[in-house]
């Protein structure tokens, strides 16, 4: 059984246990640092009519609380994540700071690369998860990983999610 497996075993084992919201992102969370790695995780939901989005998960609360909405920002994210629906990723600051205006707490928090994954739910994207790490962390072969093995579970994530708020 490769260690792959087995977090994925695990993931189903905590997901289909899960009595809320929190404890669902609580095992998608421990799955995406178990298999690709992250230092930052955060699931946002979009709400593409009102033009908010709203961070529905986060493993780091003191920098990047569950509270408020914040605008989504008519920019290149916004067109290939929202739009054509593909996964967002930069492996530099820099690069960030050109899409994202939290990119200096994103760099203080040791971050310098992001993939932001779009949940696709009936033909419309309902969230991304976003997972950051070190510049220059997201490979090719990591981000292909990301695609492979947590795609589904992301979405799995978000239903139970979604059915346990009611």
């Amino acid at each position: 059984m490769t260690d792959t497996t087995r977090a994925l075993d695990a993931f189903t084992a905590e997901l289909t246990g899960a009595a809320t919201e929190e404890a669902a992102f609580d095992a998608l969370c421990r799955l995406t640092k178990a298999t690709v790695g992250a230092k930052l995780f955060t699931v946002m939901t979009s709400d593409t009519e009102a033009m908010v989005a709203r961070r529905a998960y986060t493993d780091d609360a003191e920098n990047y609380p569950t509270s408020g909405e914040k605008p989504i920002e008519m920019n290149r994210w916004f067109d290939q994540v929202l739009t054509r629906q593909e996964a967002f990723v930069s492996n530099t600051l820099a690069d960030i700071d050109t899409v994202f205006p939290d990119a200096e707490l994103i760099g203080k928090l040791g971050c310098g690369s992001v993939v932001n994954l779009p949940i696709i739910m009936g033909g419309k994207v309902i969230a991304t998860m976003n997972i950051l790490h070190e510049e220059g962390y997201y490979t090719a072969e990591r981000v292909a990983q990301i695609h492979d093995t947590l795609r589904l579970p992301a979405l799995a994530a978000c239903a139970v999610a979604m059915q346990l708020a009611g």
